[in-house]
């Protein structure tokens, strides 16, 4: 019997610990979730952006614990759009992605239309994939339209509009642009006055109207300087510049190019200076390292409820010293085998951290690649090719130009190649126009040399195109290949072969040059290894290398593919 009401007495004792670990999970008020949320709107309002980070991240975590889908939607919708006005388009895409998933569970069928919009945008002006962006503007106007949202609907349909001007199909935009143009002094709003007035333009310049595509670009521009839609304004400049060229009046489409550069230097000295101005939360790494406080957490909880349960249990059971001494040796194992798993748990979860930071350097290794080659292209270039066009003028007006003119003319020529050759080396244009296996091809050809000559082959087709972002690790891990080779081997001849295999990209790297030790870790390491190991297993792929001192190295890569999203659109039966 004695055993019996021991038993007893640890369950009672095993509850009440229980029932205070419940009580201190109290879920927190909703109102409070909410206040806070609204909090974090008006704070990006305001354009305190960093604060209204803070504040929505706290909401996000309120509304996860409370498994509000409609709160969680519309906290990821706050942080997104923190990250999109502070020019951070990869994390603002990341929640307003997360934020739709949510949202998609709710009949919140406002903040759907938003966050379709939003993500519509960020395909368009940012991404330039038209076509999706197309297609989550045309989700967007369902929603608008189904909540009866007069002046949303006039929004979404003027980025239609807008989307389809820019790819040249003006008669697919045309719809849109008359119903605007019906409808927007009922119901537009003086912040999109100044697009629609260019969007006018543009469609009269496209039908060769001249007369009205210089009366709609006048009157953009002159709405534009007076009002805030600077970017608006410095688009009207930059189409209107392309019209003027075409009616050959080269100085003043040289004045509006020159406009729509000085405004767009101005936006973009803004993005730096509220971008100086945040702290950087980066929500992403923050996670991991959250979880392993949590778990840390979590076992000092744990060891601390055991340790008073044995101090009660001991003066409960004084009896059965030799029960307790059992139950206390099982303890102790039971604990050192936890204390074990959670070490491994953690050491496994510091490794995925350290891989991560890696992977997220080289990404912004490659961010800012994409970012030098982009201003060199799109602002650069543009400088000196509106320069060699007034000077082309120039000369083209007066019959006898001097010898510094035609000097000038060289020179800029000159500095328009070089700023090209820099901008391709930074960021290959034969890998974001051909793809991947064209511009390996060229790697292979541009690295020979009478010293060592790089030979590629590949029975895929040439025009076979993968996801954007897998090609461009693909490439710049096979670059990182061959400089070694280059630097290190002392080889005279070196193959690259490509295949597919089951859905995975399996490249082959051999060269006959003097080769190492494989099995010694420290001379991997200089060559880079680590970086390269930590990009594969991002990609979930893997890399073997055979090599022995003078009988060279052979290099196998494996990665699964990952090849380009469809966007599957929505079918509607009639009924």
């Amino acid at each position: 019997m004695p055993l019996k009401h021991i038993l007893i007495l640890l369950l009672f004792v095993s509850n009440i610990s229980s029932f205070s670990i419940i009580a201190q999970t109290k879920l927190p008020s909703k109102n409070n979730a909410v206040s806070i949320a609204k909090e974090a709107n008006e704070l990006l309002k305001k354009g305190s952006y960093e604060k209204s980070l803070i504040k929505s991240r706290v909401a996000l975590n309120m509304a996860i614990r409370l498994k509000d889908n409609d709160l969680i939607a519309s906290s990821y919708n706050t942080i997104a759009a923190n990250f999109d006005q502070l020019s951070e388009t990869d994390k603002a895409f990341y929640y307003y992605n997360k934020g739709l998933i949510y949202a998609n569970k709710t009949n919140n069928d406002v903040l759907k239309n938003w966050l379709n919009n939003n993500l519509g945008n960020i395909y368009c002006f940012d991404k330039k994939q038209y076509e999706k962006g197309i297609f989550y503007y045309k989700k967007s106007l369902q929603y608008s339209t189904k909540i009866k949202d007069s002046a949303q609907i006039v929004f979404t349909k003027l980025n239609l509009t807008w989307a389809y001007f820019d790819i040249n199909r003006y008669e697919a935009g045309l719809p849109y642009l008359k119903y605007i143009n019906k409808h927007h002094n009922k119901h537009g709003d003086v912040s999109t006055i100044v697009a629609l007035n260019m969007l006018n333009g543009m469609y009269y310049n496209y039908k060769n109207d001249s007369k009205k595509a210089n009366f709609y670009f006048k009157n953009a521009i002159k709405l534009g300087n007076a009002g805030n839609e600077k970017s608006d304004l410095s688009y009207s400049h930059y189409e209107f510049s392309k019209f003027l060229l075409k009616t050959g009046d080269y100085e003043s489409a040289y004045k509006n190019l020159a406009l729509f550069n000085k405004i767009t230097e101005e936006l973009n000295s803004e993005e730096k200076i509220n971008k100086a101005n945040v702290a950087g939360i980066n929500l992403q790494i923050d996670e991991y390292k959250r979880e392993i406080d949590k778990i840390e957490n979590e076992f000092k909880t744990k060891e601390s409820i055991l340790l008073e349960e044995q101090s009660k249990n001991k003066k409960i059971v004084i009896v059965l010293i030799a029960i307790l001494l059992l139950l206390f040796i099982l303890f102790y194992f039971y604990s050192q085998n936890a204390q074990l798993r959670h070490k491994n748990k953690l050491k496994d979860l510091r490794s995925k951290v350290q891989e991560n930071l890696i992977n997220a350097s080289i990404n912004g290794q490659e961010l800012e690649r994409k970012k030098i080659a982009s201003f060199l292209h799109d602002n650069i270039s543009a400088l000196l090719s509106s320069a060699g066009m007034h000077l082309h003028a120039c000369i083209s007006q007066n019959e006898s130009s001097s010898k510094e003119i035609i000097k000038t003319k060289a020179i800029l020529e000159e500095a328009h190649d070089q700023v090209r050759d820099l901008s391709h080396e930074l960021m290959p244009s034969l890998l974001a126009r051909f793809g991947l296996f064209d511009a390996l091809d060229d790697l292979c050809e541009k690295n020979s040399s009478s010293i060592l000559q790089f030979d590629y082959s590949s029975c895929l087709n040439r025009k076979t195109r993968y996801d954007e972002d897998f090609e461009i690790k693909i490439y710049f891990i096979i670059m990182e290949l061959l400089n070694n080779i280059i630097k290190h081997s002392e080889a005279r001849q070196a193959k690259l072969s490509i295949q597919e295999n089951n859905e995975s990209l399996q490249i082959t790297i051999i060269d006959n040059g003097k080769g190492f030790d494989s099995n010694k870790f420290n001379i991997l390491e200089g060559f880079g290894l680590n970086q390269i190991k930590a990009r594969l297993n991002h990609l979930r792929g893997t890399v073997e290398i055979n090599s022995k001192p003078n009988l060279g190295t052979s290099i196998t890569i494996n990665v699964p593919i990952t090849y380009q999203k469809k966007i599957i659109k929505p079918v509607f039966q009639s009924q």
